[in-house]
């Protein structure tokens, strides 16, 4: 119940910081005015006069002042400049001391410790 509860707060906290409610109060608010207008004119009339910005609806109003009034963070977005330090005007790479050389003879598959099965195994697919 509790994790359940979690999740759709996090889902409605997304979904108001991203701003995806004035997207929906958008479409709301657009949806009526095109319903409203498809009365009195005709279909390209009335999608001409729902969409051009001309001819807002108070909801319409409401959004974009709503929206021209939010709150925008007050923090500066942190600019990182990464800085390196100066280095040495020589630079040499130097092999640890305990190096040692390991032969190819080590690693070859004749060493191996077990046989292969007997009998080999059948192809499955001929």
């Amino acid at each position: 119940m509790f994790a359940r509860c979690g999740k759709i707060l996090v889902v409605i906290a997304l979904v108001l910081t991203t701003g995806l409610h004035w997207a929906a109060l958008q479409t709301v608010a657009w949806t009526t005015m095109l319903a409203a207008n498809l009365t009195s004119e005709s279909l390209s009339a009335s999608v001409s006069d729902t969409f051009d910005g001309k001819h807002c609806c108070p909801l319409c109003r409401a959004i974009a002042a709503a929206k021209s009034t939010e709150k925008k963070s007050d923090v500066a977005p942190l600019k990182l400049k990464f800085e390196y330090p100066p280095l040495a005007e020589r630079f040499a790479l130097i092999a640890p001391a305990a190096f040692e050389h390991y032969m190819a003879d080590k690693f070859s598959f004749d060493s191996r410790s077990s046989e292969p099965a007997l009998p080999p195994p059948r192809v499955l697919f001929a």
